[in-house]
């Protein structure tokens, strides 16, 4: 599970020719939470739209969707707690308490209500969100991952391909110091229709901010918390969700369970499966993700689908 690409305002962080940059109407800071420290960037006027990154990126992945969602809203673009320029708190990677993290960056920021957008772990903390603040959630936008606990998530959590969301601890830091990009790699390769589709700039991007101090502690961190949001969303098919709801998933990834997972926990679920891509949606699929999104937003039929 995993995404990718931007940086700006003067951060200090690393960056490559294929990372593409907010415009410079986007402002950065640092918004204090309930023991961490966020890392936001925001730009836009207008009803509110938040982004939430996964593993193997960071909020740097959504510029292209929140250039174009900009024109007529303001879009805020967290670091999760642990991840990218935001702090490395020991605790709280639960995700419940990262949708805590969010709700204060909009009160901070004076955004009341919002559409929520995420991807990989970001789509577990959208829905968390979504599920402790239903009266702030105006649509929610989830791609290509599982939500722990709502079904089918026993036989998701089967595949072999999701080794990694127990892996961690102090040995596993070791093995993985100063080979974070051979991690990443795999991460990258494994989830993608066609891998070449996060290019070099994008990798080296994110390789240099997962090998900062702490961050692969709370990268492990994140997925180790899994287990306790299984338990936190026991209730989820017994309590759905109310709002709309817009599931994304890759071709070549996640596909169509996206939107069954997601039925199982709200009522009203318009399915997308976008074709050709894997995992990796803005970075493989773009285009089509930017409409399907943006045709949802607007309360438009959402076909995501190109004109010739």
């Amino acid at each position: 599970m995993l995404a990718a690409a931007v940086l700006f305002g003067g951060a200090s962080a690393p960056a490559f020719a294929d990372v593409t940059p907010l415009p410079a109407s986007f402002h950065s800071e640092d918004i204090a939470t309930d023991g961490a420290t966020i890392h936001v960037r925001v730009g836009g006027h207008g009803p509110g739209v938040v982004l939430l990154h996964g593993f193997g990126d960071t909020g740097d992945m959504w510029a292209p969707l929140a250039i174009d969602l900009a024109r007529d809203h303001t879009v805020v673009i967290p670091d999760l707690r642990g991840m990218g320029l935001s702090s490395h708190p020991e605790g709280g990677y639960d995700k419940k308490t990262q949708a805590a993290d969010v709700r204060a960056v909009l009160t901070k920021l004076g955004v009341d209500t919002s559409v929520v957008v995420g991807h990989d772990i970001g789509t577990m903390v959208a829905y968390a969100y979504a599920a402790r603040y239903p009266d702030k959630t105006t649509q929610l936008v989830v791609m290509d991952a599982p939500v722990p606990g709502i079904p089918p998530w026993n036989d998701i959590v089967r595949s072999p391909l999701l080794w990694h969301f127990d892996f961690g601890g102090p040995d596993m830091e070791r093995l993985v110091a100063g080979r974070e990009r051979i991690y990443l790699d795999r991460f990258w390769n494994e989830f993608a229709g066609t891998p070449a589709k996060v290019d070099e700039g994008t990798r080296q991007h994110y390789a240099a901010l997962y090998a900062r101090p702490g961050a692969m502690h709370s990268a492990f961190a994140q997925f180790r918390a899994i287990r306790t949001d299984a338990v936190d969303n026991k209730d989820a098919t017994t309590h759905k969700l109310t709002m709309p709801v817009l599931a994304i998933g890759g071709e070549k990834s996640f596909g169509d369970n996206e939107a069954i997972v997601m039925r199982n926990a709200a009522e009203h679920v318009t399915g997308l499966v976008v074709p050709g891509s894997g995992h990796w949606l803005m970075e493989e699929a773009p285009a089509v993700t930017i409409k399907a999104v943006r045709e949802f937003v607007d309360g438009k039929p959402v076909t995501g689908a190109l004109p010739d």
